[in-house]
């Protein structure tokens, strides 16, 4: 293999960060993010990763990451860890390797007595949550994932009480852009192709979303101000806090632009079939995990960033219908096709 693309260790530099999960979604978005800021990127895959891309300044590394002496070796002088690691979408997943996982990222941090990093969501707060999110609104989680990232910060909370490591979550909504495997490409906009979209609450609801360049953007800025934080810190990324509309005039204008929809025609609008989701989920775990989390379309509730803003300045912020235009992109459909008919 190029030294160019894996390294057994990575040369130490002013500002060093490793990124565990670095083929994820958010994981590739901050390794880009930190390195287009000028920082050295050491990103963590699992041993036979292939075909990782060619991006300056980072080097690739192969490695166990329940290895942590092996792996903070490896990544030597590195200041910060961005805990990117995620089990798969079910119940079941979450409880047997969410906890080790982030034992893991606790365990390279310390070892680097480095600050580690950590995207947080919106599941700690429960269906009974305020319309306004502050960092000291109280964690009511009422489904298990949402009580598994209770769990998940107490114990990173606790790993810093000693002052070996240190430890920031930056918490945000519905991530989308950077690839698929969002509700983005797997449920609002699978289908507008054909003129359609399905959207998974009432249309009025405001929620948040995190475009992921933004929110890895915020991250890096996080990361360069961190010493100003206690050793244990939140913080909120509001990102684009928005009812349904925007979305539908954006991909609505994305459908004509891209010959999908002739001029003048609107979108064809359904709402997403949640108790056959749900039935579905008795067979399939990951619908089950996805049926559960309802609450977060019906109960509207945004994330005040102000003591983000405080820290960093203004919130990066990708005006919105130019984050919807990247996104669709970068789920690799074409900008423009032939105009065909779409029946109504």
């Amino acid at each position: 293999m190029s030294p160019h693309r894996f390294a057994d260790a990575a040369p130490a530099a002013p500002s060093t960060v490793l990124v565990l999960g670095a083929r994820g979604r958010f994981g590739l978005a901050a390794v880009r993010a930190f390195a287009q800021a000028g920082w050295q990127v050491v990103a963590q895959v699992r041993p036979g990763a292939q075909g990782v891309p060619a991006i300056p300044g980072v080097w690739w590394l192969q490695a166990d990451v329940h290895n942590a002496a092996a792996l903070a070796a490896q990544a030597h002088g590195a200041q910060v860890v961005v805990h990117a690691l995620n089990p798969a979408y079910t119940h079941k997943a979450w409880r047997d390797e969410a906890p080790a996982l982030m034992d893991a990222a606790i365990a390279v941090a310390r070892q680097l007595r480095a600050t580690l990093m950590l995207p947080g969501n919106v599941y700690n707060y429960g269906q009974g949550m305020p319309a306004v999110l502050y960092e000291g609104t109280p964690q009511q989680p009422t489904t298990p994932m949402g009580a598994m990232r209770v769990q998940l910060e107490q114990r990173l909370h606790a790993a810093t009480r000693d002052g070996v490591m240190r430890a920031v979550v930056l918490r945000a909504g519905n991530f989308f852009g950077s690839g698929t495997g969002s509700w983005l490409d797997q449920a609002i906009a699978k289908d507008l192709p054909h003129g359609r979209v399905t959207w998974p609450g009432p249309q009025q609801a405001m929620t948040p979303w995190a475009y992921l360049p933004d929110l890895a953007a915020a991250l890096v800025q996080v990361a360069q101000h961190r010493h100003r934080l206690a050793p244990f810190d939140s913080l909120h990324f509001a990102g684009h806090a928005v009812t349904a509309q925007p979305w539908l005039q954006a991909l609505g204008d994305e459908a004509v632009a891209r010959g999908w929809l002739p001029p003048g025609r609107a979108l064809r609008v359904r709402s997403l079939p949640w108790p056959l989701l749900r039935l579905a989920g008795l067979a399939v775990p990951t619908l089950a995990a996805l049926a559960s989390m309802r609450y977060l379309w019906t109960t509207p509730h945004q994330l005040d960033n102000s003591r983000l803003c405080a820290l960093i300045g203004p919130e990066p912020h990708t005006p919105f219908a130019q984050a919807v235009h990247q996104s669709l992109d970068d789920m690799g459909w074409p900008r423009r096709v032939a105009v065909r008919t779409v029946s109504a």
